[in-house]
């Protein structure tokens, strides 16, 4: 059955692509480089949300109303946390510890991301660990991400707020709203594949993944307000607690697994590394990926590493070496 399967797949390209990156995806181990990016965007959270309302405080200190209009707008819909947020009597007051303490548990987080993501990004491309960046290189790429991240958060905002107060009719703002989130995101995706990568890549290579994980991501926050409208808002606090909890994490995971499925599927089209083979026969597909995850071990610039392969027995006329 299983030759059956695999012989149907080798005959039809969009069968074969879809199976080479999922083997692709398990070869380099992706799910668990995706868990510590999972990781990291969960405890980044919590920490930006401090800053957020220290931020908030200072920023609208003389205006009480405005505030209770962000909180109830914004942090509210957080369930368990932004009820808790929402049902403070006295407006909100910024904390110069807590500021300090958000940003920097962010800038943490966040950096740990852009780390994993980069290291991530350098399994899936197959980059020889001796040409991975090193931990200030690393780093300082992070920044940068950072700082590229916020400014669309920025632009973002102010478009949105922008097209809410100019007149338009609500089901063009909301066609509006989608349509640029999809730009937005496939922009934001496209540079962290580019600036996270070591290796420099043409943009026509890495615009499926990005174009592949900004759909993505607004099926995933679609299926993130589903949760929380279905799952949370009706729970207690305690049991909303564990609901939170669960769904953030969960969200996190899948977000990460989107993103390194996106950057296989650019690594699978930039090396035609497709049919793949289910029974252990070598297609040139496989013989390449093999070729590629050898290379990539090399440490020092004085090692070299050969790929050989036996000759197997594929049928009574054909051997492949």
């Amino acid at each position: 059955m299983l030759a059956a399967v695999d012989r149907w797949q080798r005959r039809h390209p969009t069968a074969a692509f879809g199976v080479a990156v999922l083997r692709k995806f398990g070869g380099d181990r992706a799910s668990s480089h995706a868990a510590l990016i999972a990781y990291y965007a969960f405890l980044g959270l919590f920490p930006l949300l401090l800053a957020f309302v220290s931020i908030l405080g200072f920023v609208l200190e003389d205006d009480p109303s405005l505030q209770q209009e962000i909180v109830d707008s914004a942090l509210a819909r957080i369930p368990v946390i932004g009820a808790q947020l929402g049902s403070e009597v006295e407006p909100l007051t910024g904390s110069a510890v807590g500021l300090a303490v958000g940003l920097a548990g962010a800038l943490w987080a966040g950096l740990g991301i852009t780390v994993a993501l980069g290291r991530a990004f350098d399994a899936v491309w197959d980059v020889p660990r001796l040409e991975q960046p090193g931990a200030l290189r690393a780093r300082g790429r992070g920044v940068a991400m950072l700082a590229l991240l916020a400014l669309a958060l920025i632009a973002a905002t102010v478009a949105g707020g922008l097209a809410a107060g100019g007149g338009i009719r609500p089901w063009l703002a909301a066609l509006g709203a989608l349509a640029g989130s999809l730009v937005v995101n496939a922009l934001v995706l496209l540079a962290a594949f580019a600036l996270l990568g070591t290796r420099s890549q043409r943009l026509r290579d890495l615009a499926p993944g990005a174009a592949l994980a900004a759909v993505g991501s607004l099926g995933l926050q679609a299926a993130g307000g589903w949760y929380v409208a279905h799952t949370i808002e009706g729970a207690t606090d305690t049991y909303g607690a564990f609901a939170l909890v669960i769904g953030l994490l969960s969200w996190f995971w899948l977000g990460a697994h989107l993103l390194l499925l996106a950057a296989e599927t650019n690594v699978v089209l930039a090396g035609r590394l497709w049919p793949r083979s289910l029974t252990g026969e070598l297609e040139p597909a496989d013989e390449a990926a093999l070729r590629r995850a050898a290379a990539a071990a090399r440490r020092d610039a004085r090692q070299l590493i050969t790929v050989e392969f036996e000759a197997t027995q594929v049928d009574d006329d054909a051997v492949v070496n």
